[in-house]
């Protein structure tokens, strides 16, 4: 017969194996199932930054690569994923900018190419939804409220990317913070955090949330794989936290950056009342000029509010690691 010390000792045991598992769920979640990555973090779509080199790097660090492809023509896109692919061979997507006159032919071409999912984003995929459903493709929208989260849900998206304002580049009204936890009671598919995380702090605050990942652009805009021109890094490496600008409130897009020459006209027109076509002529161009020019005094230096919180140019997979590594300690849990 047992004694009531081996029983003991034998549910000891039982609940130490039990809380070990619960400790890798944590990693494992319902993001890296379907995705089928290692580390439920995703990097941002940034046009003219998420391009083969970073996607690729992100994925075989064992997150899930991007390619942005913003306004390309579709052709480049194309091109974008073959070469990709050529450099990893873990799973990885496509950021679809819904606003974009090629956004049709994106579209084919995701399918065309096999890619494992997408992140759609300035509007509504529901049209392509079927194509992509059809095929297999994972979608995930990028969304800014929680109305949008549950008709991206309706609409049959497998996941959402709940983004803050915190985030650079187009922004909505609510934080990270407010907006997370919200989408996560409202919808049944998994959340995914965006906008000012940057470190494992970050990364834990949005499990704690009831997010099953989080995706991060700032971070990665200074990765040493990134194509980002040398002076764009080093100007989120050197940003405080108070460098940050919204441009664009006045005709209800707006933009996060980091505060420069431009930003200042931009915002002193907008005072003064100046139209959208004057205040579209000023930034045409400004983000290429930035990302790949490294005009970051007349370019936009898009980046989010986390940069003052960015020192040091690092790998995809050295920012990865050290992400889940701090993250994983603060939640209590097995990296």
């Amino acid at each position: 017969m047992w004694s009531k010390a081996s029983v003991r000792a034998d549910a000891e045991v039982r609940t130490a194996q039990a809380d070990v598992e619960s400790r890798r769920q944590i990693v494992k979640t319902r993001i890296t199932e379907l995705l089928g990555i290692k580390y439920p973090i995703l990097q941002g779509g940034m046009a003219w930054v998420a391009e083969c080199h970073l996607a690729a790097a992100v994925s075989n660090a064992g997150g899930f690569g991007i390619i942005g492809a913003a306004s390309a023509p579709p052709e480049v896109v194309k091109e974008q994923i073959r070469e990709t692919r050529k450099l990893t061979d873990k799973p990885f997507g496509v950021n679809v900018m819904l606003m974009n006159p090629n956004a049709a032919q994106v579209a084919q071409i995701v399918v065309e190419e096999g890619v494992k999912a997408v992140t759609t984003g300035a509007g509504n995929p529901a049209q392509f939804m079927p194509l992509w459903k059809e095929a297999g493709v994972k979608v995930i929208p990028v969304v800014a409220s929680v109305a949008m989260a549950k008709l991206m849900e309706r609409a049959g998206a497998d996941a959402v990317v709940a983004e803050g304002m915190e985030s650079g580049g187009h922004i909505g009204s609510a934080t990270t913070m407010t907006l997370v936890p919200q989408v996560v009671d409202a919808v049944s598919i998994p959340v995914i955090a965006a906008g000012g995380i940057g470190d494992g702090r970050g990364f834990a605050a949005a499990f704690m949330l009831g997010a099953e990942g989080v995706q991060m652009g700032t971070r990665f805009c200074v990765a040493k794989e990134a194509i980002t021109h040398e002076k764009y890094k080093e100007r989120i490496i050197r940003a405080k936290d108070i460098d940050s600008e919204v441009t664009g409130m006045s005709h209800g897009h707006p933009i996060r950056c980091i505060r420069n020459q431009m930003t200042r006209e931009y915002v002193r027109l907008e005072k003064e009342g100046a139209g959208l076509e004057e205040l579209e002529q000023l930034t045409l161009g400004s983000l290429r000029k930035a990302v790949m020019e490294g005009d970051v005094t007349g370019g936009t230096v898009m980046a989010g509010q986390i940069a003052g919180l960015i020192h040091k140019e690092q790998t995809c997979e050295e920012i990865i690691q050290e992400i889940m590594t701090d993250g994983s300690r603060l939640l209590g849990v097995e990296k």
